[in-house]
C-alpha cells in the first residue's frame, strides 16, 4: 500500500530562490514537480523528504537559473492488484460504496458488497442484506480486496474493490463469521 522510493532528478533552481538555503529551495521546487500528483511507477506521491542536493549547479546559457542533482526519498499509496486493504466508508450511492484507501476513494460496486441480494435504502443511505439483514452504512469500516486499478491523474485514477470473499466485508461481518467458524469447530 504505502511505499517508500529513492528518486533522482535534476532541480532548475531560479533566481527567485538564490537568497534561500539551496536544499530548501532545491525541496520547493521538487515538492512543486511531484508531490500529489500520480505516477504509474510510484503511485500517487504523498511526501518528500531527505532531499540532498549537489551544491555544484550547472549553468545553461540564456538561463538565469542553476541546474543541481537532486535525491530524495517520496513516499507513496501504490496499490497492488489482489491486495487486501482496510479503508472507511465515505459515501453511499444507489449503484455501490466509496472506501476511503490513503489519499484516494476506491469503488465497490454493489454486486461486490457480499453474497447476497442486496437492497439500497435511500433513507438512511445503505445498503441492507436481505437474508442476513447486515447493513453498511457510510462510517463503517470495511476490508475488501483490490480487483482493478488504474492510475493515470489524481483525479482520473480509480480502484476497484471487492467484498465477496470470505473474510471480507464490514469488520463486524468478519467477527461474526468467525465466531461461526469457532462455534461449529466446537460443536463438532
Amino acid at each position: 500500500m504505502f511505499k517508500v522510493y529513492e528518486v533522482e532528478d535534476v532541480a532548475r533552481i531560479p533566481p527567485s530562490l538564490f537568497g534561500m538555503d539551496i536544499r530548501e529551495a532545491a525541496k520547493k521546487i521538487i515538492e512543486e514537480k511531484y508531490l500529489h500528483i500520480v505516477n504509474e511507477e510510484l503511485g500517487y506521491i504523498v511526501a518528500i523528504f531527505d532531499v540532498e542536493v549537489d551544491p555544484k549547479g550547472k549553468l545553461i546559457i540564456g538561463d538565469g537559473a542553476t541546474y543541481h542533482k537532486v535525491r530524495f526519498k517520496v513516499v507513496s499509496f501504490h496499490p497492488s492488484l489482489q491486495e487486501v486493504v482496510e479503508g472507511d466508508v465515505v459515501d453511499i450511492q444507489e449503484f455501490g460504496a466509496f472506501v476511503r484507501l490513503g489519499p484516494i476513494d476506491a469503488f465497490i460496486h454493489v454486486s461486490q458488497i457480499a453474497d447476497d441480494y442486496i437492497v439500497y435504502d435511500e433513507t438512511q443511505p445503505a445498503f441492507i442484506c436481505k437474508k442476513t439483514r447486515r447493513v453498511l452504512r457510510r462510517g463503517d469500516i470495511v476490508r475488501a480486496r483490490i480487483v482493478a486499478i488504474s492510475l493515470s491523474s489524481a483525479a482520473k485514477s480509480r480502484v476497484g474493490l471487492t467484498m465477496r470473499q470470505p473474510f471480507l466485508g464490514k469488520l463486524e461481518w468478519i467477527q461474526e463469521d468467525l465466531k461461526k467458524l469457532e462455534e461449529a469447530k466446537a460443536s463438532g
